[in-house]
């Protein structure tokens, strides 16, 4: 009437190895969805954009050394509505601080150093990210970055 199911070592193997498999992936997931979690404490997901300050220099023809600071990439585009993290990490330069201007957001970039900045982008329009240091082109720069917000 009834036939035994009986599983060969083969067929253990298998369905051992299937079921790891899926565990993996479920932690994998689990992780990275826990690795999201928006920086209020809700459960959106906050997106990462990593920026780094940067440097050029140059010599004229003249033998003049010359140098600009800037944030790379230059410009970020951001949902309306979305939360972000900009990650600053220092890499040209001893400091930069900051401001995002249209906000209260200040802060610091220390070289080798990163700086997380939490962003609501709850307004759209284009924000600018100043080094206060390098406002503009007498100090090295404009070291600006635009946080596009649409």
């Amino acid at each position: 009437m009834f036939k035994a199911f009986v599983l060969s070592k083969q067929k253990i193997v298998i369905v051992t190895a299937f079921l790891a498999c899926a565990a993996v992936a479920g932690l994998i997931y689990n992780y990275s969805r826990s690795s999201q979690a928006a920086v209020s404490g809700s459960s959106e997901p906050v997106r990462t954009i990593h920026m780094v300050t940067g440097e050029f220099k140059s010599t004229t023809e003249d033998g003049k050394e010359i140098e600009a600071y800037l944030w790379h990439p230059g410009t970020v585009y951001i949902n309306k509505g979305e939360t972000v993290n900009l990650s600053l990490y220092g890499v040209n330069g001893a400091s930069h601080p900051f401001m995002i201007e249209g906000t209260n957001i200040k802060g610091e970039v220390q070289k080798g150093k990163e700086t997380i900045v939490p962003f609501k982008a709850d307004k759209e329009g284009t924000y600018r990210l100043i080094c206060l240091t390098h406002p503009d082109s007498s100090q090295h720069g404009p070291m600006i970055a635009y946080l596009v917000v649409d």
